[in-house]
């Protein structure tokens, strides 16, 4: 089995030293330069797995030695030793392609886990074709969806924030999963939290956790978000809701990478990365005063755009298939079928709320199909959703019914389902025809009402 072999570059003897004994304790080679020049000299007659560079250097920076290992071997992991809160510089390392950063004095527990990251990367070579990335769990052949894909392998190889931005719908959480899937922390957590559908007042105990007793209610001891995604992901979704406060907070986290439970007296360090959400325009939302402009530059390392699906149209069909396969598994029925007609009403469709919207049209519409292909009549769009829905006997859902109105009627259709159930003995069949459903209309209410 090969050692592993790692160059240093730092012009101070004493961290040279300390870098060396690390890594030796790990089991790892090291060869030792002084200054960039010698450096490069280095990476042109052997072979490395991992660079560590000091970012100020005394015949240049470590920027250089980044931008030099990205333009001569991409492949080559390279992370950054910077000076303690020289926090613009680090930013600017990952923006120019490094893996990570330490700052200065070296915490060495934190200092392994990037070694540890960094050597699963370098043993990961980059997909080289689009075959390689055909175990993508994003569907699609179009250029657009192409280009993303490409894309994520080369953030998954980075430790550098990612700021995900796309409309609702249009599958942010599965990017920010396939990131991780794809890196050197797919073995750990991965965690994503709606950052809107926290009360403000939990959200510190949320995020960092807290000690038993150290406010009402507080009766246990409670893991945070930060804690509970340690050596894994965590993907703060709807970033642009958090409130000010909680910002500050959060902005110290991540530049310290420590955070303090609620009732502790340390901070404990962490080692998560962060990616973010949100399908509000953060520059917009700084720009209007809601979201703090040095958190946005932290967050928003490297910007990732995920195209909606109208932008992609020639992806449907793909998607569509894929999904009737998921419901004919679900409700364990005979798939369905697109008709050349049906997808020719799905392809001129704008679909505003993107692959989510797909997905519950196509739902919406296998409950009213008879046959086992789905013709263009048999597909409710928005605009004829709601009569077609009434036709079929089922409670309407459009968006301006009222929240107390809708739970009305689906407590009544639930009271109607289980009454003609019992009346059957629980004969489905049977009672579909009294409630004047079809077999495949119950299965679906069953599972849309939780009655399975």
């Amino acid at each position: 089995m090969s050692i592993n072999n790692i160059l240093i570059i730092d012009d101070e003897p004493d961290i040279r030293e300390l870098l060396e004994l690390t890594l030796a304790r790990m089991g790892l080679d090291a060869t030792c330069t002084a200054d960039v020049k010698t450096a490069k000299t280095a990476l042109e007659n052997k072979s490395f797995d991992l660079c560590l560079t000091d970012m100020n250097l005394s015949d240049g920076t470590g920027l250089e030695i980044v931008e030099h290992i990205q333009h001569t071997q991409p492949d080559l992991p390279v992370a950054v030793i910077t000076a303690y809160g020289s926090m613009e510089l680090a930013v600017q390392s990952l923006k120019a392609g490094a893996f990570d950063f330490v700052s200065k004095p070296i915490d060495l527990k934190i200092l392994r886990g990037l070694i540890e990251s960094a050597l699963k990367v370098a043993k990961k070579k980059s997909p080289s074709s689009s075959q390689e990335l055909l175990g993508s769990k994003l569907l699609g052949s179009s250029d657009a969806m192409n280009q993303l894909r490409s894309t994520i392998s080369k953030l998954a190889r980075s430790q550098a924030p990612v700021y995900i931005h796309g409309e609702s719908g249009s599958g942010k959480e599965l990017v920010a999963r396939e990131i991780h899937d794809m890196g050197p922390r797919a073995d750990n957590p991965f965690i994503a939290v709606n950052c809107g559908a926290i009360p403000s007042e939990l959200m510190e105990s949320e995020f960092f956790g807290h000690k038993k007793g150290s406010f009402t209610g507080a009766t246990t001891d409670k893991e945070g978000l930060f804690m509970a995604a340690q050596g894994g992901t965590l993907l703060l979704d709807e970033v642009a809701d958090l409130p000010q406060a909680m910002q500050v907070k959060l902005l110290r986290a991540i530049q310290e990478r420590a955070v303090k439970p609620i009732g502790e007296h340390q901070e404990q360090s962490v080692d998560v990365r962060i990616l973010c959400a949100t399908h509000k325009n953060l520059a917009e939302e700084v720009q209007a005063g809601r979201f703090r402009q040095d958190l946005y530059y932290r967050l928003n390392v490297i910007q990732l755009d995920v195209p909606p699906l109208r932008e992609r149209a020639e992806d449907i069909s793909i998607l569509a298939d894929f999904f009737l396969e998921k419901i004919a598994g679900q409700w364990q029925n005979p798939k369905l079928e697109l008709s050349e007609d049906a997808q020719k009403k799905l392809a001129a469709y704008s679909f505003p709320g993107n692959v989510r919207e797909l997905e519950n049209i196509l739902e919406r519409s296998a409950t009213l199909c008879e046959n086992t292909t789905l013709k263009a009549d048999d597909i409710s769009l928005p605009e004829t959703a709601t009569s077609e829905k009434q036709t079929a006997n089922l409670p309407p859902e459009t968006p301006d019914d009222t929240g107390t109105l809708k739970q009305t009627l689906t407590e009544q259709e639930k009271t109607a389902i289980l009454e003609a159930l019992e009346a059957t003995r629980w004969n489905k069949t049977a009672a579909a025809k009294q409630l004047g459903y079809t077999l495949r209309q119950l299965r679906y209410r069953l599972k849309k009402l939780d009655l399975e």
